[in-house]
C-alpha cells in the first residue's frame, strides 16, 4: 500500500483514481504549517501540492520515505528541485494541462480590455448609466503582438485569428514554416512593438524576460497600445507601465499576474485603464481536474511500471556508469549554458561531439542534458530531460551526435557547437584527474576555465594594457577577480578574456568596459548548478 499525501486544494474528482485504485491510500490534509508537514511526511510514499505548499530542505528531511512530489500545475518555484534530486526524488507536474484555461482567459482579457467591460459593469451596477464613458474599440482588423508561441501563445494565435486579426508572432524557436502552416508572420520584438494594437505575452520567466518590459521597450511601441499579461508577473516592469499608461503612451493593460502576489500597489490596480484578476489563468473546473488527473495518473505509473514522462529533475544514476559519466553530467550542463549565451539566439543546428573513452558509455543522458541545458535559456523550467528532444523536435530544430575514439589530447573530450545561419559558437571540455571540470575552447582560442557563477567574456584586439585597464575598472567597482584566462592566434590580432568573478556585475560597468580602445564584445555569462567552494584560485594568463 502507497500512502499518498494532498496538502493543497485540489481536484476530487481528478484524484479520482488514485482514491479508486487498490494500492493506494490517499490523505488530504489542507493548510497545515511546515513543523505539522515535518511532523508527519515521514510516513509517505508521494507529496501532492500546488502552489500554497512549499517544499522546503527542511522539510524534505522528514520526507524519508517520499519518492514523488506531485505539482498539480506547471510552475515548480515552491519546490526545492535541488534537494529533491540529491535525495532521490522525482518530481513531476502537469504542463499541458491549463492550456485550454490560460488561453480563454487571455481571450477574456483581451476583449475585456477592448471593450472595458469590466469598468462598466461597475458604474451600471452603482446605479449609473454612463454611455459614452466607455467607449471601446474593435479586434477586427487590429494587429496582435504574440510574445511567446508556445502551446498557449499558439492557441490564443488560433482563437484571435477569428476576430480576423493580423497575428504577428515571436518566439526564438519560431520558424517561417511554422508559422507560416499557424497562418502568422513571423516577427521580431521589435517589430511587435512598433506595428500591434495589442500585445499578450506567454513566455516563462527567465534572465531574457525578467522586465522585458521596461521603458525603453514601451518607447518603441505604438503609441495607445493595450497590453495583456496571463503568463508571469516580472516579464513587466509594473512602475514603467503604469508611467505609460498615465502618460498616454499605452492605452490600457489587463493583468493576472504580479511581480509580487498579491500586489500592493493600489494606485495601478485601481487605474482606469487598468484590468487586474487575481492569478485565474489556470482557475477552471476543468482545469484543475485535469492537472490532477495528469499527476494522478502519472503517479500510479511511476509505483506500478517505473514509466515517467513529466520529471522535472534529473533522474538518477548508479554502478560503473554513475562512476564513469557522473562528472560529466554537470560539465554537459554548463557547456550548453555557455555556448547558447555566447550565440545571443536560438540555435537552428546542433552538433554534439564525443571523444576519447566516452565513446564506449552510453552517453545518451549526458546528450539529454545539454540539449536540456541550450533549452532552458529561453524555456525555463518548462523544458526537463523527458521533454528536451520532443521540445527540440517540435520547433523544427536538429541535432547530430558524433562519437569518435581519437582522444583530442585528453582521456575524454566533449566539443559542442550551436549554429545560426553564418554564425557559429564551438565549446570544447574534459574532466582533468584530480582538478575538475575545464573549458578548454571558446572556437579557436585555447583556454583552461573552471565553470563558475559569475563569468566575464570580453573579446577584444591583442594590444598592450587592455588586461590592465580591465583590472582597474573592476577594481575601481570592488569586484574581485577569482581566475582570468587570455587566449588568441595571432599577435596583435583578436583576443578573448575569460575572467571568474565573486559576484555579479551591474551594467554600469558593463558600460564602462565598453567604450575601451580596442575592446569588441563584453558579455556577462552565468552557470547554474556550480559547486561555490573552489580550490586554488589563483589568476592565470
Amino acid at each position: 500500500m502507497y500512502k499518498i499525501l494532498v496538502t493543497d486544494s485540489i481536484s476530487d474528482i481528478g484524484l479520482k483514481q488514485l482514491y479508486d485504485h487498490p494500492d493506494f491510500l490517499v490523505d488530504k490534509k489542507d493548510n497545515l504549517s511546515e513543523q505539522e508537514l515535518c511532523e508527519i511526511i515521514g510516513t509517505y510514499d508521494a507529496l501532492i501540492v500546488r502552489s500554497q505548499t512549499v517544499v522546503t530542505k527542511n522539510l524534505l528531511k522528514y520526507g524519508t520515505r517520499l519518492r514523488v512530489i506531485a505539482r498539480a500545475g506547471v510552475g515548480v518555484d515552491n519546490i526545492d528541485i535541488d534537494e529533491a534530486t540529491r535525495k532521490g526524488i522525482i518530481v513531476i507536474n502537469a504542463p499541458g494541462a491549463n492550456t485550454i484555461a490560460a488561453t480563454e482567459h487571455t481571450l477574456a482579457m483581451l476583449l475585456s480590455l477592448a471593450r472595458k467591460i469590466p469598468h462598466a459593469h461597475h458604474s451600471t451596477s452603482l446605479g449609473e448609466w454612463k454611455r459614452g464613458a466607455f467607449k471601446g474599440v474593435e479586434l477586427y482588423e487590429k494587429t496582435l503582438g504574440i510574445v511567446g508561441m508556445g502551446k498557449i501563445g499558439t492557441e490564443v494565435a488560433k482563437r484571435a485569428k477569428s476576430f480576423q486579426m493580423k497575428i504577428l508572432g515571436f518566439d526564438p524557436y519560431l520558424s517561417e514554416e511554422r508559422a507560416k502552416k499557424l497562418g502568422i508572420t513571423k516577427a521580431t520584438l521589435d517589430d511587435i512593438a512598433k506595428e500591434s494594437d495589442f500585445i499578450t505575452f506567454h513566455t516563462p520567466l527567465t534572465n531574457e524576460t525578467r522586465g522585458l518590459v521596461n521603458d525603453e521597450y514601451i518607447s518603441k511601441m505604438k503609441k495607445g497600445v493595450r497590453i495583456i499579461n496571463c503568463a508571469r508577473g516580472g516579464i513587466i516592469n509594473e512602475a514603467a507601465l503604469l508611467q505609460a499608461i498615465q502618460e498616454g503612451q499605452i492605452a490600457g493593460a489587463a493583468l493576472d499576474v504580479f511581480e509580487h502576489e498579491p500586489p500592493t500597489n493600489l494606485e495601478m490596480l485601481q487605474h482606469p485603464n487598468i484590468i487586474a484578476t487575481p492569478h485565474l489563468g489556470a482557475s477552471t473546473q476543468e482545469a484543475q481536474e485535469k492537472v490532477a488527473q495528469e499527476v494522478s495518473e502519472e503517479i500510479i505509473n511511476i509505483f506500478e511500471t517505473s514509466s515517467i514522462r513529466h520529471a522535472v529533475n534529473m533522474p538518477q544514476i548508479s554502478g560503473d556508469l554513475q562512476q564513469k559519466i557522473k562528472p560529466y553530467l554537470q560539465l554537459g550542463e554548463h557547456v550548453a549554458q555557455l555556448a547558447i549565451q555566447l550565440l545571443k539566439q536560438a540555435p537552428d543546428k546542433i552538433e554534439i561531439n564525443y571523444y576519447g573513452e566516452l565513446v564506449e558509455e552510453d552517453t545518451s543522458l549526458l546528450t539529454r542534458i545539454i540539449i536540456k541545458g541550450i533549452l532552458s535559456y529561453h524555456f525555463s523550467d518548462s523544458v526537463n530531460l523527458i521533454n528536451a528532444l520532443h521540445l527540440l523536435k517540435e520547433h523544427g530544430l536538429t541535432y547530430n551526435v558524433q562519437r569518435n575514439a581519437k582522444n583530442k589530447g585528453f582521456a575524454n573530450y566533449i566539443e559542442l557547437t550551436l549554429h545560426k545561419e553564418n554564425k557559429a559558437i564551438k565549446i570544447g571540455s574534459t574532466v582533468l584527474n584530480g582538478y575538475g571540470a575545464r573549458i578548454v575552447k571558446i572556437n579557436n582560442y585555447r583556454v583552461d576555465i573552471r565553470p563558475e557563477e559569475h563569468l566575464l567574456y570580453i573579446k577584444h584586439f591583442d594590444i598592450p594594457g587592455m588586461i590592465g585597464h580591465v583590472g582597474s575598472i573592476l577594481g575601481n567597482y570592488h569586484i574581485n577577480i577569482g581566475s582570468m584566462q587570455v587566449g588568441r592566434e595571432t599577435i596583435g590580432g583578436e583576443a578573448i578574456m575569460v575572467l571568474s568573478l565573486d559576484k555579479k556585475i551591474d551594467q554600469v560597468v558593463i558600460n564602462e568596459l565598453q567604450v575601451l580602445n580596442g575592446l569588441e564584445d563584453v558579455q556577462i555569462l552565468e552557470l547554474t548548478n556550480v559547486n561555490t567552494i573552489q580550490k586554488n584560485r589563483s589568476i592565470t594568463v
